[in-house]
């Protein structure tokens, strides 16, 4: 009790928790992203095998070769090097080893520190925000679900059902005494945002013939609207896409990225979502003082 009532009297003592909690979380997700796709792809095969013969082949390759969140363990993608605890510190293993492998010195993809970095940080700003409260805590579970998906979106463009439902859920359940909004506000928010990008959506369709957007975007902006409440959707959604413009030009002039080719929304929802549920209030109240109201 007593460590727990000076980190919520002692604002940096807390932050500096939540930003090494997030540096181990950080690293995890790393997991997260690399294998939940490839563990999907894995499942829908399995289910492709099953319905064209009896499965039984199928069922005893995905028995020999087990790979989900734990199994294998940590190793070299090239040299097949089981990674030591001394090798997985969060960005310090990175910097010892120079960002190559100890065995083959093959080199360790940059993204992996960024992500353990940004995780801290991001989780540091919550506690900051928050305090060590009830409310941080669960902040930091949804910051930590919204850079899983924003990163397996941007690679995958795809944002799975394994990481939305549950953040769907967990929203509606925190808000049942309130947590961050009147459960009432939490359920039309989850509704609303779900049937307004699924409105929209069909609409596009229709027009264009063309699917502007997928079904886990509906759920994703139906996730943020169980958290945050359906007063904070529009913000969420024209946030969502002024970051997207930003990002999609800075992407074309950096990286000469085809005009042509699809960009993920999710990620840029994750963004939005993420800065109204820090200072969405501050952003609408000054709004509201500017155009006078």
């Amino acid at each position: 009790m007593e460590l727990i009532s000076f980190l919520q009297n002692t604002p940096a003592a807390g932050m500096a928790v939540a930003g090494v909690i997030g540096l181990l979380v950080g690293s995890f997700l790393n997991v997260v992203i690399l294998r939940l796709p490839v563990m999907m792809e894995r499942q829908w095969r399995a289910q492709c095998r099953e319905m064209l013969d009896s499965g039984e082949q199928a069922g005893q390759e995905e028995k020999a070769q087990p790979f989900n969140l734990l199994t294998p363990a940590s190793h070299c993608p090239q040299c097949r090097h089981r990674l030591s605890p001394l090798e997985n510190i969060p960005i310090l293993s990175y910097l010892v080893l120079r960002g190559k492998c100890k065995r083959c010195a093959a080199a360790i993809p940059l993204r992996y520190p960024i992500t353990e970095a940004l995780t801290a940080l991001l989780s540091a700003a919550v506690a900051w925000r928050f305090g060590f409260t009830w409310e941080c805590l669960a902040a930091l579970a949804l910051t930590w679900s919204l850079i899983a998906l924003s990163i397996i979106d941007f690679d995958h463009q795809l944002l799975p059902d394994a990481i939305t439902l549950p953040l769907l859920w967990l929203g509606l359940l925190l808000n049942v005494q309130g947590l961050f909004v009147p459960l009432e506000d939490a359920v039309i928010g989850a509704a609303a945002g779900y049937l307004s990008l699924w409105i929209i959506f069909q609409g596009f369709r229709l027009l264009t013939g063309k699917e502007g957007m997928g079904y886990g975007d509906f759920k994703l902006l139906a996730a943020l609207g169980a958290w945050l409440g359906w007063q904070y959707l529009l913000l969420i959604v024209l946030l969502s896409s002024v970051v997207g413009a930003v990002i999609g030009v800075a992407l074309i002039v950096a990286r000469g990225r085809d005009r042509s080719i699809p960009m993920p929304f999710g990620p840029y929802l994750a963004i939005a979502g993420w800065i109204a549920l820090l200072w969405g209030e501050k952003i609408t109240a000054t709004y509201l003082t500017w155009m006078g109201i």
